[in-house]
Order: structure tokens, then C-alpha cells, then sequence
């Protein structure tokens, strides 16, 4: 996650004078497409999305982590992406999807050394595997602390989140939890749990961990 926050205010700066607003981030594993920007209905057209704080809500840029791709590669998809979160934000009505606009934009980024493509054909692409150095990662971590001073986090499965946070709220001995999600290997070789447990982990593992992530 912090991977394509960073590189978006990068390109932000570089090639669109930042001018976007920050979208919601999200990593998957769609193999049909690399990347997508998602735009909250009634909040888009004729800059409506900029007014009451509502700017960071209106879009959803997706990242698919299915294929196992070079950085380079998922810089390509997320410029891609940009450029019609670009052509969003501007009002402009393209003439197709990918239409002379967009275009117009991908040549001129292009030219400066990336290989924007308009489709992009994965066959033959191997699926990116757990221990792949290429591999975009997105954990949704669970940090508690227990009355009698321990500590633990837990990678949780997203579908069973709200459960485990109802649950939190009914156990005395939870003197404190927080919710993050981090790109951080170190919750690799965890299983993402369906239910209230997780590792116990020292203080110091805690509070280093729980200090580079990004709370929700």
C-alpha cells in the first residue's frame, strides 16, 4: 500500500502538476484486469467530487498483484490508471474509454521512457507466488493488548472483519486494539485468521510494527 502511495505522489508531481486527488487504494488478484479506477457515482462529473471533503471518497484505484510483474511493469498499470483518473478530474469527455484523450496523454508519458498500453496481453505471464520479490502486498493487521500486558497481531481475512471487531468489544481482558493494514513481510508467513487469535509478539516487535503501519 505505501509502494503505490508514494509512486502516485511521484507521478502526481512529475507528470500531472498535482493536480489529482488522492484515491482509496486497493491491491487484488483479478486476472482479467491489472489495474481499474472505480468512481463513486454523483461525485465525478462537473467537479462536484471536490467539494465537502469528498475528493479522497470519489475514486477507487485497483492494482492486480494475480501476475508476477516487475516493478517497472506495475508502474506502467498504475500511470495507466492515472491517466483516466486525470481525464476524470479535468471534465473532459473522451471519445471512448481509451479515446484520443487518453491517448494524447500515454504518448506524452511514453516518450519519457514508460510502455503505457492500452491493453495488455498476460498469457504466458507465470502467477506471482507468496515469496516473490515482485509481489504488491496488502495485509489487514489486528494489534491488541491484554490487561495483563501482552501483545498480539493477527493478519486477518478482510470478509471477517467486522465479526472479529464485534467480538473484540465483548472480551475484558482487551484493554486496547487497533486496526492497520501495511505491505510489511514480516505478516507473510502468517495465516490471514477467520476468528479472534493471533501471535504474541514483545513489546518492542509491537510497538516497531505498529509504528510503520497505517492505521484505519
Amino acid at each position: 500500500m505505501l509502494w503505490l502511495k508514494d509512486n502516485f505522489q511521484t507521478f502526481n508531481t512529475r507528470y500531472f502538476e498535482n493536480g489529482l486527488p488522492e484515491p482509496r487504494f486497493f491491491i487484488g488478484r483479478s486476472k482479467s484486469q491489472l489495474g481499474s479506477l472505480a468512481c463513486q457515482h454523483g461525485l465525478v462529473w462537473g467537479r462536484r467530487f471536490f467539494g465537502k471533503g469528498k475528493s479522497a471518497d470519489a475514486f477507487t484505484l485497483s492494482i492486480s498483484n494475480y501476475y508476477d510483474q516487475t516493478e517497472y511493469q506495475f508502474r506502467n498499470v498504475l500511470l495507466h490508471e492515472m491517466i483516466h483518473l486525470s481525464i476524470a478530474v479535468s471534465g473532459v469527455k473522451d471519445t471512448s474509454p481509451h479515446g484520443v484523450v487518453f491517448r494524447g496523454i500515454m504518448a506524452r508519458l511514453n516518450r519519457d521512457g514508460w510502455h503505457i498500453q492500452v491493453t495488455t496481453r498476460m498469457q504466458g505471464t507465470r502467477k506471482a507466488y507468496t515469496g516473490s520479490e515482485n509481489v504488491i502486498k496488502q495485509y489487514l493487521v489486528l494489534a491488541i493488548e491484554t490487561s495483563d500486558g501482552k501483545h498480539f497481531l493477527s493478519s486477518v481475512n478482510p470478509k471477517f472483519a467486522k465479526q472479529i471487531d464485534n467480538r473484540l468489544k465483548q472480551v475484558r481482558e482487551v484493554t486496547a486494539f487497533h486496526w492497520f493494514t501495511t505491505d510489511n513481510r514480516w505478516f507473510e508467513d502468517m495465516p490471514r485468521v477467520r476468528s479472534l487469535r493471533g501471535r504474541l509478539t514483545d513489546s518492542e516487535t509491537f510497538d516497531w510494527l505498529t509504528s510503520t503501519m497505517i492505521p484505519l
